[in-house]
């Protein structure tokens, strides 16, 4: 069977055809970045203590009622305890002074009765602030995050089933649609419950977009864009979202106003079904070789060159017809070891990567004391981090890029305990090393998953593995709370996981230089990593048995 790159290589690589759906596919992504982060601040918790009634108190006793607690080695106002209103407001009346006739360390608290008063210097308004996510009910604000993520989960594990069954180009729009919608009607909701629903639903379109541009961008284009694309075009528009953000944050300092701001650039992706096409491997996979041949000579006739009468005459065979007849689902990724145990792998590299890259940008607020400037540089470190990762496809084999970038990471995470505690920017400049890391990895993991796997699995592969880096970002908003146990205990986490992840790479076959499976036999004549100590002709028979069963 003749290979698609070499069917359609009369097209060239960056045609106009081409450069209109790259632009057109990184724009699409760009929503992802500042909804996905929009929880740093819809989630952030302003500075705030116990309500106090607008009673006949002096001056004193109002400045004295909330009591001073240690935190983090300082005084500060209690956020969840003050003294008792009654108390006070008889020794209020009797002219005694705190501090001076009475002793505060003897005086009786209550809790928040009235309510919490929320400081508006860097917010008008949270979620947190709205429906008061505070002392007992803290558990709710990492928890809105986990359900976000959760949402994701979902959305992951079914688009990529349905991208497999009903093509690129329709899940891509619904998602898209499904995100964009839920988004704005989270500005009516009446409680945290209510917003929660929403929020859960707006999370199924927010990966499942993003992984339908990648896939369909992927498969239409081929050779150095292919790379290009996939390593920086997806990855940069993502990052520039993600900067974008705490820009929107700044003017837009309302909860609900953050949220409408976030979702009305949605509208603005609706007329793009008329310029981005479906993926022609995918109609050929199903074995519609028309719709195919349609979209490729039309690709031609906008790069003005001639396509053959007949394109895929040479393409079909019977392996193909088998295929397209038969549907595939997370089922074909289980009945054969070898590409059970590469999806298992990739599943723990996949979830080790987003268990840190979430963990690490949202904590964000303890990297500067501006929320903005903090949201910014955590975005920032993205930039660089997608460059690397398109050089290291370009020249890297695909095992020895993701091996070399998971060590970094795990190592720079594990020296932060080591920094002493007044080079605070030591330890910031460590994380972000281990942030560039984890965020170069996943970069190139994307790329590595969608070679493995075949044209017909290649969705259902990419949904799955990155439904297992969602039960890893489920995980993550609570992860930082390690810290109240042993403070560099994040860091020690997510480093193990980043080293063990390491090691189990070397078992993943290499797929650098090879062109993209189209059925489930190509895959199977993968060749699989040897040693490299070993060589063909030295090798003894039980060696060439070993490799031949994996």
């Amino acid at each position: 069977m003749q290979d698609y790159d070499e069917v359609t290589a009369f097209l060239g690589h960056w045609g106009h055809f081409q450069q209109s759906v790259f632009f057109l596919l990184c724009a699409s992504v760009l929503p992802n970045g500042f909804g996905a982060f929009s929880l740093i601040f819809l989630t952030d918790i302003p500075s705030h203590h116990c309500l106090v009634p607008d009673i006949n108190l002096t001056e004193n006793w109002h400045q004295a009622i909330i009591p001073m607690e240690m935190v983090n080695g300082k005084l500060e106002l209690s956020r969840c305890r003050r003294y008792r209103l009654d108390v006070v407001r008889n020794l209020s009346a009797q002219g005694y002074i705190p501090g001076q006739d009475v002793n505060l360390t003897n005086l009786e608290q209550e809790g928040c009765v009235d309510g919490w008063s929320y400081s508006k210097d860097i917010y008008k308004s949270t979620i947190v602030s709205e429906f008061d996510l505070v002392c007992s009910e803290e558990w709710k604000q990492p928890f809105t995050s986990t359900v976000y993520f959760m949402g994701v989960l979902v959305g992951s594990f079914f688009s990529g089933q349905l991208s497999d069954r009903f093509g690129r180009k329709p899940v891509l729009f619904l998602t898209m649609a499904l995100q964009t919608l839920f988004t704005f009607v989270q500005i009516f909701s009446s409680s945290w419950t209510v917003f929660c629903i929403l929020l859960f639903i707006s999370g199924l379109g927010q990966i499942s977009n993003y992984v339908s541009a990648f896939v369909l961008g992927t498969e239409i284009f081929t050779g150095n864009v292919r790379v290009l694309f996939s390593s920086m075009g997806v990855c940069l528009a993502f990052a520039f979202g993600f900067m974008m953000l705490p820009l929107f944050a700044y003017f837009l300092r309302d909860w609900t106003s953050l949220l409408l701001g976030i979702s009305l650039p949605g509208l603005l992706y609706l007329p793009l079904w008329w310029f981005i096409p479906e993926s022609p491997r995918w109609l050929l996979s199903q074995g519609r070789v028309e719709e195919a041949e349609n979209i490729v000579k039309y690709a031609a006739k906008k790069n003005k060159v001639e396509a053959p009468q007949a394109i895929f005459d040479d393409y079909d065979s019977p392996a193909d017809k088998t295929q397209a007849n038969e549907h595939h689902s997370i089922f074909s990724l289980l009945r054969t070891a070898n590409i059970r145990n590469t999806l298992i792998i990739l599943c723990l590299v996949w979830f080790t990567l987003s268990t840190g890259y979430f963990g690490l940008s949202l904590n964000t607020s303890r990297l500067h004391a501006d929320p903005f400037i903090s949201c910014f540089i955590s975005a920032a470190v993205e930039v660089p981090a997608y460059i690397t990762s398109w050089l290291a496809l370009q020249y890297l084999p695909r095992r020895l890029a993701v091996i070399s970038i998971l060590l970094l990471g795990g190592v720079s995470l594990y020296f932060i305990q080591l920094v002493p505690h007044g080079l605070s920017y030591l330890s910031i400049t460590l994380e972000m090393v281990g942030k560039f890391g984890i965020t170069t990895g996943t970069a190139l993991m994307f790329v590595y998953t969608a070679e493995l796997f075949p044209t017909v699995l290649r969705n259902t592969a990419t949904g799955m593995c990155t439904t297992a880096s969602r039960v890893g970002s489920c995980i993550a908003p609570f992860l930082l709370k390690l810290s109240q146990y042993f403070k560099y205990l994040p860091y020690i986490t997510l480093g193990s996981l980043a080293v063990v992840s390491a090691f189990a790479t070397v078992f993943l076959p290499e797929s650098f230089g090879r062109p993209l499976p189209q059925t489930i036999e190509q895959i199977h004549k993968r060749e699989r990593m040897k040693c490299p100590f070993i060589t063909r002709k030295g090798q003894s028979k039980h060696v060439k048995i070993f490799e031949s069963r994996l």
